[in-house]
């Protein structure tokens, strides 16, 4: 069942939706780029129609990624995206990343509901032993979100990714078990109902 890890299927929950993201979502993620501080930790910011296409492209053309769109539920608006990436179904593995959230949706239940999802769908979908976070050693505000999901940190990785900017980052490495997963995931929905 190797295909199954690389589909996107639509993930409903009480505040947000994820959704296969495609070219149709392009206009509504240049509206939820509402603040260029959201994507000073990302390579590839959106600010105009042609950046959200070209930011659809890359994910989409990429085959160990499953992009999808950030819809919130009580007002149907695009908030954002993320992904599973670095697929491997080989070892039961992979990634959650390539996250950013409008300045708007962030504080709410949104992405701890994202989250849950993916997890959901990861350890119990698809039956995945690891899930890792990969993000900028420096970036304070992704390394508590992770930690507050129940990821352990593991470790850093030197000169891991390139900046925007040319420079190269270090990038703090985050990782959750399927032994971990049954601990977690009512304390995740716990916190998503408050």
């Amino acid at each position: 069942m190797t295909e199954s890890w690389f589909e996107a299927p639509t993930l409903t929950g009480e505040h947000v939706r994820l959704e296969p993201l495609g070219h149709e979502h392009a206009d509504a993620l240049v509206i939820a780029s509402d603040d260029p501080s959201i994507f000073q930790w990302t390579a590839a910011p959106i600010d105009t129609r042609a950046d959200a296409l070209a930011y659809i492209d890359v994910a989409s053309e990429n085959p160990d990624r499953v992009a999808f769109a950030q819809v919130a539920v009580k007002t149907g608006a695009v908030v954002g995206t993320t992904s599973f990436y670095q697929i491997d179904p080989a070892h039961r593995s992979l990634a959650i990343g390539s996250t950013w959230l409008s300045k708007a949706a962030q504080g709410t239940g949104i992405n701890p509901e994202s989250k849950l999802l993916l997890m959901r769908r990861a350890f119990d979908d698809l039956g995945a032993v690891r899930v890792e976070w990969h993000t900028d050693e420096f970036n304070k505000q992704s390394r508590a979100a992770i930690t507050k999901l129940g990821a352990q940190f593991e470790g850093l990785l030197r000169k891991h990714r390139q900046r925007l900017d040319g420079s190269w980052r270090t990038t703090a490495l985050f990782a959750m078990t399927d032994e971990d997963w049954p601990a977690i995931a009512p304390q995740l929905e716990r916190r998503v109902r408050t």
